[in-house]
């Protein structure tokens, strides 16, 4: 391993290596986006959604394409199962996650 090493990031089992030399602005987009975890989401209404658990991360484009929600609200998601939350509907991010839209309830898909 080269001492150019900064940072990794496991997929699964298969680790994916990223170098500060030829990645910089992926490396410090991991650091910031890393300080998203644990934080509560709040709906528009203002009703507690749940805590971000993970991040869904375009590495290509050094981009977070959404947050993984768990701990969900009973009253927003059926059975308190965890949600994709799309970055585009998050409006602010401060001591708190603030979405701009989430559906009224969110249960199974139907067949």
């Amino acid at each position: 391993m080269s001492s150019d090493h900064d940072a990794k990031t496991e997929r699964g089992k298969a680790k994916i290596y990223l170098y500060n030399r030829l990645f910089p602005p992926v490396i410090a987009m991991l650091e910031e986006a890393s300080e998203l975890i644990g934080m509560q989401v709040y709906t528009d209404k203002g009703l507690f959604l749940g805590n971000v658990n993970n991040l869904i991360i375009d590495l290509d484009n050094a981009r977070i394409d959404g947050l993984f929600i768990h701990d969900t609200n009973p009253m927003l998601v059926d059975g308190s199962k965890a949600v994709s939350v799309p970055y585009r509907w998050i409006q602010a991010i401060g001591d708190v996650v603030l979405l701009k839209y989430f559906p009224k309830r969110v249960g199974p898909r139907r067949k």
